[in-house]
């Protein structure tokens, strides 16, 4: 059974192949697993092996091929016929001698694609150099363009149903939070907080689960919350000590990300309360920008004045475009907020707001994920916007 109504895959399915014709393409191989899930609905933990879905103009249905004994993911997962799910042999399985893609390439030859223009996503986190040179030697008489992100600019517009999905995972979220504020403590193991964090995720709510989220509890303490992703260790948390965190709560694979910082302890240091309310004050004139018809330069630039007098600087982008993600990133690489990006901004995107401050020995994280609307913006957790303080 899939996620979604079958009309709303074939809208995306449909605004995928406009897409396809507008760049001449006749073919697209997707191998990003996020980009399967958007366009099928194929949702299983298989992207440790080849895999693709293949969209071609002339085929009603894309053709979706991974492991044979992954085809069951696919029926329970994803809106395709029978015919249209192909799976290979295990012989196949990272073999020395043999690769998928050659599998691949016989059920596009057996399909009339073999001299067809067609589009890879050169990008994709899991899509190797030797499966592009056995898709290339496989079809030797196709002509080969780079797709990468075609289907990720589909995605940023996102639909009711993708948005109540989201807005779900920001109340895991509010939930995931709570559980690691109140698990630091003097003396607790890094380790013991994000098995809270874990067991928030996955329990979400009793009314529904949460999913596992395409990046692991980032906790960065003491003079390692200077570096912005880091994971977890056996170290235990000490007095007078500033601990960034970014999380996430995800929903059928949609996420909801959020970041804050907690201080444990009483005093802390005035350049860290100072750069908290600089930074909070930014998030708020960045949020406030955010509107349909203005560009991610401009909403980025709100953020960049409202700092400007502090003498803070910040070198990284203060937002980007996400929602449906897999290891290794919940992003979806397309829009960002920062110069030179003048995408406009359009109701029913969704972006994750961060406005982190990393310096030499110290920093301080905030953030807040939302979806775009008529006339600005809502934000998808109602956390207090603040340093966190916990003596």
């Amino acid at each position: 059974m899939t996620l979604f109504e079958k009309s709303e895959y074939l809208v995306r399915l449909e605004r995928t192949k406009d897409r396809m014709e507008k760049a001449g393409l006749e073919v697209l191989i997707v191998t990003d697993p996020a980009n399967m899930n958007y366009l099928t609905g194929y949702d299983a933990h298989t992207y440790y092996v080849e895999q693709a879905v293949i969209v071609a103009l002339d085929a009603d249905e894309p053709l979706w091929i991974s492991r044979k004994m992954d085809v069951a993911c696919a029926r329970f997962t994803t809106w395709l016929s029978p015919e249209n799910l192909l799976g290979w042999p295990e012989e196949l399985v990272q073999s020395r001698l043999k690769h998928p893609m050659q599998f691949l390439t016989a059920a596009m030859q057996a399909r009339g694609w073999g001299r067809k223009t067609i589009g890879i996503e050169m990008d994709a986190p899991h899509f190797t150099p030797r499966s592009y040179e056995v898709i290339k030697s496989g079809l030797p008489d196709a002509k080969f363009e780079d797709a990468r992100l075609l289907v990720s600019w589909v995605r940023c517009l996102k639909s009711p149903a993708e948005i109540a999905l989201m807005k779900k995972a920001g109340v895991i979220m509010e939930k995931v939070m709570q559980a690691a504020i109140d698990g630091i403590n003097v003396g607790v193991r890094e380790c013991d907080v994000v098995a809270d964090v874990l067991h928030a995720q996955a329990s979400g709510t009793d009314e529904y689960d949460g999913d596992y989220a395409s990046f692991p509890p980032l906790i960065c303490a003491g003079e390692k919350a200077s570096a912005p992703h880091l994971t977890w260790t056996s170290d235990r948390f000490k007095n007078e000590l500033s601990i960034n965190l970014e999380l996430a709560a995800a929903v059928k694979r949609y996420h909801c990300p959020l970041s804050r910082t907690i201080y444990l302890g009483k005093n802390p240091s005035k350049q860290l309360t100072d750069t908290a309310k600089w930074t909070v004050d930014g998030l708020n004139a960045e949020l406030a920008a955010i509107k349909p018809g203005v560009t991610c330069e401009e909403v980025d630039q709100a953020f960049r004045k409202s700092i400007a007098h502090t003498g803070i600087t910040k070198e990284s982008r203060s937002g980007y475009s996400m929602g449906l993600g897999y290891p290794p990133d919940w992003g979806e690489h397309t829009c960002c907020m920062r110069p030179g990006d003048r995408t406009i901004i359009q109701p029913n995107m969704t972006f994750h707001i961060i406005t982190g401050i990393w310096m030499d020995t110290w920093g301080f994280e905030i953030s807040e994920s939302l979806v775009v609307t008529e006339t600005g913006c809502e934000t998808l957790t109602h956390y207090p916007r603040q340093l966190i303080i916990k003596g």
